[in-house]
């Protein structure tokens, strides 16, 4: 754990930039397991909330409210009814309805090109044409005449998820959706501010919360530059997404993932994730889709990298992420310099001033 006089001397574990191995850096021996992490690829979420209940059922992580009433509340954003991360969701499914007026959707939105619905569906799922848009509709028993597979959210009315269109009042509409988690930041400032050691950096690079030894100071709630970790009211102690410490060590993938039916959240070594990631970037760009991005890839950000990076295919924002993420602890050797040095001079002060007043 980084204590001050460490930060101040420069001896810590590093606390920003890029960290090639962040497990060797908290302290593992170099014959640690690979990092391991999520990537999630929006552009085939379809907000089944597969991940949400698996995770919540092999963590045994209770439900979200306080009473009945809350059990099944709604937030009145769209069908999300979990709202946010917290310490009694580490999965959080979010819906977000993009609307445009009618006719100004981009190929990435949905919209039409030379008389054709485009949209950002994955190989091997072809759209299917139906709905709205003058062409015969299809059931899904009928196969593409490519002899693809059948794109199933094209069957939905009005010509699906990515690309509704409803006469009756002109618009747009275009369903965004994505499986946020905690991120298991290279640079950490929840576990960097933890006083007690709770949090820890695991051998497979991942950041963990050791419930036993939380004293529920609640430190690493405002660490947290994406609003993670909590602390929960029942038990006083803080929780997040352990990235399913207990089945790693068992040779088994995450329960979200493995939950996941369209391989939405992905897991694996971070670095073969990261190639992954950046060769379905480029596909999509290269099928129009210029609006997709990936957020918590670049090693070269304010928190060094994520180990649970995503595809996105909108401005951070429009996903409730901040833009721009810096690890907290991330000036704290210079502010503790700063710090130092003005004691020096306030002490140097006092002392010319007694012997001044001594003349």
């Amino acid at each position: 754990m980084t204590n001050l006089f460490d930060a101040f001397s420069g001896t810590a574990p590093s606390l920003s930039g890029p960290l090639p191995d962040p497990s060797t850096d908290a302290g593992w021996s170099g014959d640690h397991p690979k990092r391991v992490g999520f990537f999630t690829d929006t552009s085939v979420c379809i907000g089944c909330k597969a991940c949400e209940v698996a995770c919540k059922e092999w963590n045994l992580v209770p439900d979200d409210g306080t009473d009945a009433s809350d059990l099944y509340r709604l937030t009145g954003m769209s069908y999300d009814n979990t709202g946010d991360l917290g310490a009694s969701s580490w999965r959080h499914v979010a819906f977000i309805e993009d609307v445009r007026p009618h006719g100004t959707a981009t190929p990435a939105h949905g919209g039409q090109v030379g008389g054709q619905q485009t949209g950002f569906l994955p190989d091997g799922l072809p759209a299917v044409h139906g709905g709205g848009n003058g062409h015969t509709p299809r059931d899904a028993a009928t196969a593409p005449p490519d002899g693809g597979t059948v794109d199933l959210l094209a069957l939905l009315p009005d010509g699906g998820a990515h690309g509704q269109q409803t006469p009756d009042d002109e618009r747009d509409v275009r369903w965004l959706m994505s499986s946020d988690v905690c991120k298991h930041c290279t640079h950490a400032g929840c576990l960097d501010v933890c006083p007690t050691g709770a949090l820890f950096r695991t051998e497979y690079g991942t950041v963990v919360v050791q419930d036993d030894i939380c004293n529920g100071c609640g430190y690493c709630v405002p660490s947290c530059p994406y609003g993670v970790i909590d602390v929960r009211e029942s038990d006083g102690g803080a929780h997040k997404c352990t990235l399913c410490y207990d089945r790693l060590g068992e040779g088994l993938e995450p329960a979200c993932a493995k939950a996941c039916p369209t391989n939405s959240i992905q897991f694996g070594d971070l670095d073969e994730l990261q190639a992954a990631a950046d060769a379905r970037l480029a596909e999509l760009h290269g099928r129009g889709v210029q609006e997709a991005r990936l957020y918590g890839r670049d090693p070269d950000d304010g928190v060094g990298g994520d180990g649970a990076f995503f595809l996105l295919l909108d401005e951070p924002e429009v996903y409730g992420l901040p833009p721009d993420p810096i690890v907290t602890t991330r000036d704290l050797p210079e502010m503790w310099r700063n710090a130092a040095l003005t004691a020096v001079g306030l002490g140097a002060a006092v002392v010319a001033a007694f012997w001044g007043g001594r003349k």
